[in-house]
């Protein structure tokens, strides 16, 4: 980290200004890559919570989706990428289901 994005840090005073001193400004490829891990990283947490709130494994998950637990424990972790049919289907397995908004 430089002098001037540390004195940048510093000066921020809310999450959105040291965001984008850390990743840059919205619009910028940076920024893009950060808001996408940030989105997937949503969906995996969000994912592992409800498999945990339903009292599953990621093997019983796994078992019910038909697949492995190391594909449940990469989804999980952030890496493995989601298509939208397996990503429907997991939350179905556990009785959820996903609504996608465009803004």
């Amino acid at each position: 980290m430089t002098a001037n994005n540390n004195e940048a840090l510093m000066n921020c005073t809310s999450l959105d200004e040291l965001i984008d001193v850390e990743y840059g400004k919205k619009g910028t490829p940076e920024r893009a890559a950060f808001d996408a891990e940030t989105q997937e990283f949503c969906i995996a947490q969000t994912l592992r919570k409800e498999r945990i709130r339903a009292g599953l494994t990621q093997q019983q998950l796994a078992d019910m989706m038909g697949t492995k637990k190391t594909y449940i424990s990469r989804v999980e972790t952030g890496r493995q990428n989601l298509n939208l049919t397996p990503l429907f289907r997991l939350f179905e397995c556990l009785g959820k289901k996903v609504a996608i908004s465009v803004m």
